[in-house]
This record gives structure tokens, C-alpha cells and sequence, in this order.
């Protein structure tokens, strides 16, 4: 008996979702990451305007002066949605979790010299409330900004910086044994200690500044700009080769973390400086107020962890960022 195996061609009816056939073209097929962020923003049938702020409506696009004619505009060039979001960071705490084990049973920082353990519990571990008001601030612009494609990736950040925060304690607790006292310690340095004042003092400033795009601009491109160079690059120098490298591996993901970030930040802001000279004129003024902000801030907490070369490692920082920024098309 022959057998005959023939092939059929089955064309699919439709490409993809209504919504994104609009956008892309209906012959089109859409990646998954444009299926799960564009257009996905609430326009229509708003119930109620806010209790709290009844002059605007629920998701409304004048909660900012940044003014976009299509929010969608704002592509996240890591592609992130929540199947390759969760992946990725799977695998990097995976990497992560090996390499604090391997300092763990190596005593690499329980067993390092005083001084330095004390420069680690003084200048990197009150970062731990740091992060968590970065946190807060990106849920902020997650719950007022408009357009998924800009939200969405604010969520990621949000829920980044609380692991991040957790990985700064369990820092501390390599350093004491697991006994928790350096986060203790660590907690106080924050709320009272000169160098941490002028950082926390911004960070509650920016829990109430009112437009959001200004919160994703002040946090996610000038603080971060300035604070994890100086701490995850200039001082982890310092701090690794005096503990075998221990602290280096202990904050692996933040230094990728912090690579790979800047890429979005600095997507969004070139985004929206391109829309127009009024957008660009608005974020030049918020970046030239906010660096000499966080220079102001920043310089007590460089003179302590750097001493006579505090402040040219921070006139670096601030160099970088606004060579940053004038990428972005951002005149600073």
C-alpha cells in the first residue's frame, strides 16, 4: 500500500488583535510585545472623576505639562512585557542567588577587616530605603502616567527596586551572620547621619511633586544617574578589592541592573524631547534643576566615602549624566 503525505497550506484569518491591526496593518503579524502594550490605556466610560482631584478624570493626559501626540511613542527597547520581564529576571536572579551563596560560604565580607564592613554598613546598605522610595515614586508613575507602553515598564521598575532593596539586606546580612543588626544600624545612619540627609530629604520632596513624567525624570534619570555610579562602580572598586571581590559579586545585579535600565530611561526621555521644542525646553529645565539638586545632595555622602577625591569623583558622575542627557537631545 502507498501512502501519500501532501502539506496544506492553512492561512490564518486574522493576524492579530483588532486594536493592533489598526495601528500596524491588518496583513501584519504583531510581536507579543506589541500585543500586550499598545493601546491597551482606558480612554472611554469613566465611571467618576477622582474623589481627590475631581478636576481631572480618572487616567487623564493633563496629570503632566509633557504633552504627546501619540503616548504610545515611548517603546521600550528591551521589549519587555510580562513573559519576557519575568524571564529575564529569572535568570538573573538565579546568577545572583549563586553568587551570594558563593560569598556566604566563603565568608568573603563576614570575615573582611572592620573598617571595611563599616564602610559597607554606613555607606551602601541605608541605599535599602533608597530603593524603596524609588519604588514609591515609580508606583506613582504607574498609577497616573498614560499609555501602557510607558506604565507598563514603570510597573517593572517598580517591582525592581524592591528587589534590589532586598538584595541590600541580605548584604547586611552577610555581614553580620544573618543576625540583622547592621540593618539595624544601617536604618539609623539613614535617618540621622549627614551624609544620608540631603538624599532623603529629595526623595520626600519627590513623594509629593505632583507631575509624574518630572518623578520619572528626577528619579529614574538624575538620582540613579548620580547614585549608581558613585556607589556600584567608583566605591565597589574600592570595596571589592578589599574583600576578594566579595562585595563585587554581592552587587553583580545592580551594576547590570542599572546598564541594562538606562536604555528605557534614556528611550523615553529622547521620546518625548523629539515630540517638540516645548517638550524639550521642559525637560531641560527639570534635568539642570534636578542635577544641581542632586550634586548639592550627593556631595556630603562623596565626601565621606572618598575623602579629598569625593567631589571629582561626583563632578565625573554629574559629567556622565549630562552627556546622557545631550544624547536624549536634552540640553543641560
Amino acid at each position: 500500500m502507498q501512502v501519500d503525505i501532501k502539506t496544506s497550506d492553512i492561512r490564518p484569518i486574522r493576524q492579530t488583535f483588532s486594536h493592533i491591526a489598526r495601528r500596524f496593518g491588518a496583513d501584519k503579524p504583531a510581536s507579543r510585545y506589541q500585543e500586550a502594550t499598545y493601546d491597551l490605556q482606558p480612554e472611554v466610560n469613566f465611571h467618576y472623576r477622582p474623589l481627590w482631584e475631581p478636576g481631572f478624570e480618572l487616567y487623564d493626559t493633563r496629570r503632566t505639562a509633557v504633552v504627546m501626540r501619540d503616548w504610545y511613542a515611548f517603546k521600550d527597547p528591551r521589549h519587555y512585557y510580562y513573559g519576557t520581564y519575568t524571564q529575564a529576571r529569572a535568570r538573573q536572579q538565579e546568577a545572583q542567588e549563586s553568587a551570594l551563596e558563593f560569598v556566604d560560604r566563603r565568608g568573603l565580607l563576614r570575615e573582611a577587616p572592620g573598617e571595611v564592613r563599616q564602610r559597607i554598613e554606613e555607606l551602601v546598605l541605608p541605599l535599602r530605603h533608597y530603593e524603596w522610595g524609588a519604588n514609591m515614586n515609580n508606583c506613582y508613575v504607574t498609577a497616573y502616567g498614560y499609555g501602557a507602553a510607558i506604565t507598563q515598564a514603570a510597573q517593572y521598575q517598580s517591582m525592581d527596586r524592591l528587589g534590589l532593596a532586598q538584595y541590600l539586606s541580605r548584604i547586611g546580612l552577610l555581614l553580620d551572620g544573618n543576625q540583622g543588626a547592621s540593618l539595624a544600624r544601617a536604618k539609623q545612619h539613614w535617618l540621622g547621619s549627614p551624609e544620608w540627609q540631603g538624599l532623603r530629604r529629595e526623595m520626600e520632596n519627590l513623594f509629593v511633586t505632583k507631575d509624574w513624567f518630572e518623578v520619572f525624570v528626577a528619579q529614574d534619570l538624575v538620582l540613579d544617574g548620580l547614585v549608581y555610579p558613585l556607589v556600584f562602580q567608583a566605591l565597589e572598586r574600592e570595596l571589592s578589592a578589599a574583600t576578594g571581590n566579595g562585595f563585587g559579586m554581592s552587587v553583580e545585579f545592580m551594576r547590570d541592573w542599572h546598564g541594562e535600565n538606562l536604555r528605557w530611561v534614556d528611550a523615553c526621555m529622547k521620546t518625548a524631547a523629539e515630540e517638540s521644542p516645548e517638550n524639550a525646553a521642559l525637560l531641560s529645565g527639570w534635568v539642570k534643576d534636578w542635577v544641581a539638586r542632586g550634586k548639592e545632595t550627593l556631595a556630603p555622602w562623596a565626601a565621606v566615602a572618598f575623602g579629598a577625591q569625593g567631589a571629582a569623583q561626583l563632578d565625573e558622575a554629574v559629567s556622565a549624566l549630562r552627556q546622557r542627557a545631550a544624547k536624549c537631545q536634552v540640553a543641560v
